[in-house]
């Protein structure tokens, strides 16, 4: 059984792997959330990874939760629920997280 926690889009496309992978991800791909508490610009920041390559970023706007669970060890999972060829890269890759 999966209890689905959010589902978001992919913050950051244009700046990391996203974009150079684009066309070797599935809906369905396992993903890979990490914490990155010294980020800068966002200590609730949430790395996406696809195959140990940074996608991007959970949105600053739904990353709290997120990087509170992360942080007590909550065993969250994620996977790419959506992608679609649109001209805002804000809008090709949407992800699910959930716990299982």
């Amino acid at each position: 059984m999966r209890l689905l926690v959010q589902d978001s889009p992919l913050a950051g496309f244009r700046y990391h792997a996203a974009a150079q992978v684009w066309r070797e991800l599935r809906v369905g791909d396992v993903l890979e959330l990490a914490r990155e508490p010294d980020n800068p610009h966002d200590g609730n920041a949430v790395q996406v990874l696809w195959r140990g390559r940074v996608l991007g970023y959970v949105p600053r706007r739904e990353n709290a939760a997120l990087a509170w669970g992360l942080a007590r060890g909550t065993p969250l999972r994620a996977r790419i629920s959506a992608l679609a060829e649109h001209p805002n890269p804000a809008r090709r890759v949407r992800f699910e997280v959930y716990v299982e």
